[in-house]
């Protein structure tokens, strides 16, 4: 029977294994659509545009961008441009980390399978003394 158990196989966190070694950019791309995907940001979000169309159409202060809000669209346009990519490059990263911890698990029940095997074996081999003893 192999010595070796299941919890050896599992001598470092499977955080450690999927997300090794990340670059900034990887980093920054995470955080980034993990707070771009929150309440608070669509929360603050609202209330910015909010208050930006209240300043332009009431003109409490000097009116920037008046109704049709070019300004406004330009601005929004620009940032929908490098949310997208932001937030591909995150979900790719989720991707890979799926797969490795896919492959992680394989790998944990092959062990496991084999462990059962052996003991199967082990108590099949028992089980041959014991009925030949009687």
């Amino acid at each position: 029977m192999n010595k070796k158990s299941v919890k050896e196989t599992l001598k470092k966190p499977i955080t450690q294994l999927v997300q090794g070694q990340r670059t900034f950019g990887e980093k920054s791309a995470d955080g980034l659509a993990r707070m771009a995907g929150s309440w608070g940001f669509i929360i603050f979000f609202l209330v910015f545009l909010g208050i930006w169309m209240a300043i332009n159409v009431y003109g409490w202060i000097s009116s920037w961008d008046p109704y049709p809000f070019i300004l406004l669209n330009l601005v929004l346009s620009c940032l929908a441009a490098i949310q997208a990519p932001i937030i591909l490059m995150s979900q790719n990263r989720q991707a890979k980390k799926d797969h490795g911890k896919l492959e992680y698990d394989y790998q944990v029940n092959r062990k496991a399978e084999r462990e059962i095997e052996a003991i199967q074996k082990q108590l099949n081999r028992i089980e041959k003394r014991l009925i030949g003893k009687k």
